[in-house]
């Protein structure tokens, strides 16, 4: 991969909507240039699909937080999160805790009920969130300058 193929990235990190044409004019190559890196990226599997952004406090769930959590029934629990609205992100970690989840839920109530259904599969440590200085940062800092 080179420069402009980051530059790609971070475009379309930036705006997953973004046009060929467009796209092409902010990296100054031609628009079928720029298809064929884009169609090649996909194909290599560097980009792996378009989605949209959500925002979870307009869904209803104004509560995030991050879960550690420690089991010995690996298989179960990852079934048990998998079918878990509650679960947006789940990790397999090192250390004494085998698990990071990110949890979305209404309210800390909820939260607490969530948590409740995870304890016949072990222990957790919860922290809620309290602000977001940013998230989904680009892997390909700076690429656009």
């Amino acid at each position: 991969m080179d420069l402009i193929d980051y530059k790609i990235l971070s475009a379309l990190h930036e705006n997953a909507r973004i046009s060929m044409s467009e796209m092409s004019r902010a990296i100054a190559m031609s628009q079928p240039a720029v298809t064929e890196r884009v169609r090649k990226l996909e194909e290599q599997g560097v980009i792996r699909g378009y989605r949209a952004e959500l925002a979870p406090d307009k869904l209803g769930k104004k509560t995030s937080a991050f879960v550690l959590f420690k089991t010995n029934n690996c298989p179960d629990f990852t079934r048990f999160c998998e079918e878990a609205p509650e679960v947006v992100d789940l990790y397999r970690i090192s250390g004494e805790y085998n698990y990071l989840m990110k949890v979305l839920t209404d309210t800390t109530e909820s939260l607490a009920q969530f948590l409740d259904s995870c304890h016949p599969f072990g222990f957790s440590t919860t922290m809620i969130v309290l602000s977001t200085a940013f998230e989904d940062k680009s892997p390909v800092p700076g690429a656009m300058e």
